[in-house]
């Protein structure tokens, strides 16, 4: 009797769907992580669907905190609670410590940005300039005057738009702006001039695109037969096009620079050690780019001008993204709890005083330690990269008792981790007081924000690969937070919902859906 092609076809696929659901061992015989059913060729790929943060948790509730996906080609460990997690950025750090290649990363960012460059000495080199010359405290601390400028334009533009729009503000354009501007005076003055732009809402529009595109996941990258879809979609193309403007955009900002110093002389970092040192970091990184020509560069590798400018692009993206995106989420949590919205208001009136010309400045936020509870719990429950970045092993390791071979990609969902109920009591819900020391409700947060010590909670990652920008994106959501809430009072539009949706909306980083449109009334002292 003859079977037909299209039977043969389906037998062999089921078979292969068999296979593929119930190898549990290598083929040295260790035991591998548990995997869910997959598909052939694809593997889990189609599983993940919009939100994949969200739809591997639900995948770890049946075959538990450590995963082995396949997505195309590409084996994938999923760590989903705080004790993997731990393993993976601190007991094991160094064989968990390196990144897989991310097609959109080489292709914008160069191959040398310290966040998606792989192990190795271009990486230490990167990671070793942030850590030390850009984001250390000193550094951070120079940019205070800049985040407190930038603060007060945003309650103006709040007060703008209010009078213009009926009340109503779009609370998103208005923190976009905030972010784009800190961190463009940071990097490189403010001088839009120096881009070749004509003000800061095309650097911002340009930025915006330019970080949809790094959060865009390749076909080609893991299923290669099926690339020319990248190509077929104008992906290929519209990338290309913007890492040609990117890089054309930023040679001129060095370049203006270079200009700069040698019109001016250049002050090298051994002089400016006081208080006085503004420099933003393109000087900062320039200045190290020319004490290593004279030594030779630090292991064989010279800070060029290719690692600048990749250096420039990611803090930038890093940057505005984490803080806007958080901000977003906490002033939308804060709207739809407003009892909690009160306390913090009454927190911060009552640390900055209701004087005719009173100024939220740095100097009160130490007093404002449930504003700080409110950006903790914001960022447990609302992650802006709820999947971290993916790493990749450089050596066969353990994990949870499992063996993960090397060149495997993994993946930390912090989300499902600061969610997960074995660590956490009403893990969905906003509750503030879950921050407070035992027994004692005088507003006494953990100054510390817990990052990076105690693993139920890694949203900006840990260990080798942690994220070194903390410090500077911090100062920033507690200063704009502070300011808008002492400024005004906030609810929704008349007429409309009286809850906020929640909706998550995936990218770069996970943001709130809809658009943070809020009616702004001005306190009354």
């Amino acid at each position: 009797m003859d079977v037909s092609p299209f039977v043969a076809l389906l037998f062999i696929a089921l078979l292969s769907l068999l296979l593929f659901a119930t190898r549990t061992s290598g083929r040295d015989g260790r035991r591998l992580p548990p995997s869910p059913p997959g598909l052939p060729l694809l593997g889990h790929l189609p599983l993940l669907g919009p939100l994949p943060h969200r739809a591997l948790r639900a995948m770890a509730a049946t075959h538990g905190p450590v995963m082995l996906l396949r997505l195309g080609r590409v084996p994938t460990v999923v760590v989903s609670s705080a004790a993997a997690a731990q393993e993976v950025m601190k007991t094991r750090d160094l064989a968990f410590a390196s990144r897989p290649r991310v097609r959109m990363a080489e292709r914008l960012l160069y191959g040398r940005d310290m966040a998606f460059a792989p192990y190795g000495e271009r990486w230490r080199q990167a990671r070793r300039v942030a850590v030390l010359h850009l984001l250390s405290h000193r550094r951070v601390l120079s940019f205070r005057r800049v985040r407190e400028q930038e603060a007060a334009a945003m309650v103006d533009r709040v007060r703008r738009g209010a009078s213009s729009g009926g009340g109503a503000v779009n609370l998103n354009a208005v923190l976009i702006s905030y972010t784009n501007g800190i961190i463009s005076r940071a990097a490189f003055g403010g001088d839009d001039r120096s881009f070749g732009l004509d003000g800061g809402e095309k650097l911002a529009k340009v930025f915006a695109e330019f970080e949809e595109l790094l959060g865009t996941v390749t076909m080609g990258e893991f299923v290669p037969w099926l690339g020319w879809v990248d190509t077929l979609t104008g992906l290929d193309a519209r990338t290309a096009r913007m890492a040609e403007e990117m890089d054309a955009l930023v040679e001129r900002v060095v370049a203006d620079h270079r200009r700069r110093r040698r019109r001016r002389g250049v002050r090298r970092e051994a002089d400016a050690e006081g208080d006085d040192d503004h420099r933003d970091f393109v000087d900062v990184l320039l200045d190290v780019n020319e004490a290593e020509e004279q030594t030779g560069g630090g292991g064989g590798v010279l800070f060029d001008d290719v690692a600048i400018k990749a250096m420039v692009l990611v803090m930038f993206a890093a940057a505005t993204d984490t803080t806007y995106t958080a901000l977003v989420w906490a002033m939308a949590e804060l709207v739809n709890h407003t009892h909690e919205m009160r306390r913090v208001q009454d927190e911060v009136r009552s640390a900055v005083g209701d004087g005719d010309h009173a100024v939220v400045t740095e100097d009160h936020i130490d007093e404002l330690r449930y504003l700080k509870c409110v950006i903790k719990e914001t960022l447990r429950l609302h992650a802006p990269l709820p999947l971290l970045l993916p790493r990749e092993t450089t050596e066969d390791a353990e994990l949870l008792g499992y063996h993960v071979p090397a060149r495997t990609r993994v993946i930390v969902n912090a989300w499902a981790i600061a969610r997960d109920p074995a660590a956490w009591e009403r893990p969905e819900e906003f509750v503030l007081e879950r921050w407070f020391a035992a027994g004692d409700d005088r507003k006494t947060g953990d100054d510390d924000y817990m990052f990076a010590q105690d693993f139920r909670l890694v949203p900006f990652g840990a260990g080798r690969r942690g994220c070194p920008g903390v410090g500077f994106a911090l100062p920033s959501m507690e200063l704009a937070l502070a300011n808008l809430l002492y400024h005004f009072d906030w609810e929704l539009p008349a007429g409309g919902a009286s809850k906020l949706d929640m909706d998550e909306l995936n990218g770069l980083s996970v943001r709130l859906k809809a658009t943070l449109n809020l009616v702004a009334k001005q306190w009354s002292r």
